[in-house]
């Protein structure tokens, strides 16, 4: 047994001196498929010895890594050029942690049980040793280990060494884990998820070290004993770590983060909550809540694919994960969308640290509000982070865009047809001062959801080159605009409904009804529009950012339309019923019999139009708020697009006035044609001709 300790120690001796040289890359002798290591060991594999020119497909190649690194870079054969596979390139081993240390006596105490290897080198070090050095070093706060890990370059060798440490660490110096030892933990982990080194995760030879790190950042966090009853333990730019004490009489508790991405600016934000009904559930004695928040590590997550499996959808938030006490079972979760586009849904998911992947059956996505959503998940030893992926079905659907597009097409030919026939029979259907507004306010309606429509064609086309400027903000404030005409001009129907119901004996002049017609519907939507944009336009909060459209995120602008619009609905429903009730009284008197007929049509229109109208936009605030479901956007698309046709549908062509006034028109049209044929062919023009 002794005699195995001696050459133990000898051999570890002389591998610390090999170490302490340059690397050399391993000598290759090329046998056909095959290579040969110094040690004789045979690989399988088409090397060659520069990874330069064309290459057939398939075949690898390997290169020395640059001087003061060790390891070597792996490429493959793609489409007949070579390109980067694998790299283990790195410049940390045990002396640069310990260079203080006797590297016999440094070596000379590791396990035996330990494998001599952590990546392919030619001196394979223990990293067992590190834990040891850290031990007689720095046992308080690993601070020794600091300075080496941040001035080392994030290397993929590198970052799977510093992976293979903090893995050691977590296993090994875990028995008395203090928040300053937490957050000297965190600067090493923080060096290798810096947006720098992301790229660099994809070459590591093991596929499965991202997910190894997470598992050791949680394994960690478990074993730590915090000591004040709120803390934030550590503050790094890429990891952030908070924690709280807990029990059965604590109320709602919440982690609130907001860490940077890419040095922008503002944060992403992210929240956990626990629940009140989970807090129950604990004993009267103290217990803990940890979370941590990676910004970056969603970039990094590689997961393992079974056969036929597609590829992850991308990570859209931060990376949560919570330490929680076994009897709790369920958090609730809010995250910020990194990407803000219009079209990435979102999908709640949680990391199953024994399968290595994300897994959809452990959350529930609860509310999608524009750039935010709110998960509720259930919390296992399995499954201790969350984030959220972007979602398989897009809104940005071929389907919406072919409605759209046919649906503005039939919307405004109905429009345009509208105000035609109301052109052609407006002599013949104006007989009172009620009908004679009511056509005033179909053809303003027309007028202004036309308008309206054209604007929506002008912001489809060209919002993304008018974006941030002062385009987008007279774009948005004329579809605002008009949009609100529409529904004032409803409003101000129904309240021609009341004045011909309750106005006797007394009738208005045309031009003051004018006057009050035009005030409430070009001018409210006019004072509306107005203040929307001398409040929020110096906020910057006037539009969306995706689009020339009211903002709803920072400045809720998108309520100067929801409010005015659904309480005109409300309204003109609730005036359609009272009328409905007093108008089976009979009437006296032949005009005001007449009157009461106009009334009757004109709340038949505003019983039949404002329902449409308003399922319409209320569609739209269903979108916005939930925004959970494909069929919701494909309903709105509809009624939205279709809402011209709706007008000339109900508002025009149902009208039996309109129709028997349209076919004197019409009859009229064709005796005049007749006439003119009949004299044409009279023998007194006949003569006339032939004299000619």
């Amino acid at each position: 047994m002794k005699s195995q300790e001696t050459m133990l120690c000898c051999l570890m001796l002389f591998l610390a001196t090999e170490c302490s040289h340059h690397y050399r890359s391993k000598v290759r002798i090329k046998d056909g498929d095959k290579y040969q290591h110094p040690e004789g060991k045979l690989k399988t594999g088409t090397i060659q010895e520069k990874c330069r020119g064309p290459c057939l497909t398939a075949s690898n190649c390997s290169q020395p890594c640059a001087q003061h690194f060790r390891g070597e870079i792996g490429f493959t054969c793609h489409q007949n050029k070579w390109q980067k596979s694998t790299e283990t390139c790195t410049s940390l081993s045990v002396e640069t942690f310990f260079k203080d240390f006797n590297s016999a006596l440094r070596l000379s105490v590791a396990a035996a049980s330990v494998p001599l290897y952590v990546l392919d080198f030619r001196a394979p070090e223990p990293l067992e040793s590190v834990a040891q050095g850290i031990r007689r070093n720095c046992p308080v706060d690993y601070a020794c280990i600091i300075d080496v890990v941040k001035s080392s370059e994030a290397t993929s060798g590198n970052i799977a060494f510093i992976v293979e440490l903090l893995r050691n660490i977590s296993t090994d110096l875990s028995d008395n884990v203090t928040p300053e030892k937490m957050k000297s933990y965190s600067e090493v982990a923080n060096h290798i998820l810096d947006t720098a080194a992301i790229s660099n995760w994809a070459f590591i030879p093991d596929k499965n070290t991202s997910s190894d790190f997470l598992q050791s950042m949680n394994l960690f966090a478990r074993q730590l004993h915090i000591h004040e009853d709120s803390e934030n333990i550590a503050d790094e730019l890429f990891i952030q770590t908070k924690g709280f004490h807990i029990n059965n009489d604590t109320s709602e508790k919440k982690f609130n983060f907001s860490t940077s991405m890419n040095n922008m600016t503002e944060g992403i934000i992210g929240m956990i909550e626990i629940p009140r009904q989970e807090l129950w559930k604990l004993p009267p004695n103290a217990s803990q809540a940890i979370s941590i928040a990676f910004p970056t590590l969603g970039a990094i997550l590689r997961e393992v694919h079974l056969p036929n499996v597609s590829l992850p959808r991308p990570v859209n938030g931060l990376v949560l994960s919570v330490i929680l006490p076994e009897r709790l079972k369920q958090v609730l979760l809010t995250f910020e969308k990194i990407n803000k586009s219009q079209n990435a849904r979102a999908q709640c998911v949680g990391w199953h640290s024994r399968k290595r992947r994300w897994d959809e059956n452990v959350c529930e996505t609860t509310l999608e509000i524009m750039n935010k959503v709110k998960c509720q998940c259930n919390y296992t030893g399995m499954v201790m982070s969350f984030s959220i992926l972007m979602s398989p079905k897009s809104v940005d659907s071929k389907v919406l865009d072919y409605i759209t597009c046919i649906g503005l097409s039939v919307s405004i030919f109905s429009l345009i047809l509208c105000l035609i026939i109301e052109a052609a029979v407006w002599s013949r259907v104006v007989v009172t001062e009620i009908s004679y507004m009511r056509h005033v306010c179909i053809v303003n309606i027309a007028v202004s959801l036309l308008i309206a429509n054209v604007w929506f064609i002008i912001n489809s086309n060209f919002h993304k080159k008018a974006q941030d400027s002062k385009w987008c903000v007279a774009l948005t404030f004329f579809s605002h605009l008009f949009y609100l005409s529409l529904f004032f001009w409803m409003f101000f129907k129904a309240l021609l409904i009341i004045y011909g119901i309750l106005v006797v004996f007394r009738r208005m002049m045309k031009s003051r009804m004018m006057a009050i017609g035009f005030a409430i519907g070009y001018g409210c939507p006019l004072v509306i529009a107005g203040t929307t944009v001398a409040i929020t336009v110096p906020e910057k909060g006037y539009m969306r950012p995706d689009a020339c459209w009211l903002n709803w995120d920072n400045t809720k602008a998108l309520l100067a339309f929801a409010i005015p619009a659904l309480v005109i609905v409300a309204v003109n429903l609730v005036v359609v019923l009272v009328v409905a009730v007093n108008t089976q009284r009979p009437s006296i008197g032949s005009s005001k019999a007449q009157d009461l007929a106009i009334i009757m049509r004109i709340s038949k229109n505003v019983a039949i139009l404002t329902p449409l109208l308003g399922l319409t936009w209320g569609f739209g605030i269903a979108t916005l708020i939930e925004g959970t479901s494909l069929i919701f956007h494909i309903i709105f698309a509809l009624l939205n697009a279709f809402q011209g046709f709706f007008i000339l549908l109900f508002g025009t062509i149902m009208d039996h006035k309109i129709r028997d006034a349209l076919r004197m028109r019409m009859s009229s049209l064709k005796g005049r044609s007749r006439a003119v044929e009949n004299a044409s062919l009279s023998p007194t023009n006949g003569s006339k001709l032939m004299n000619r």
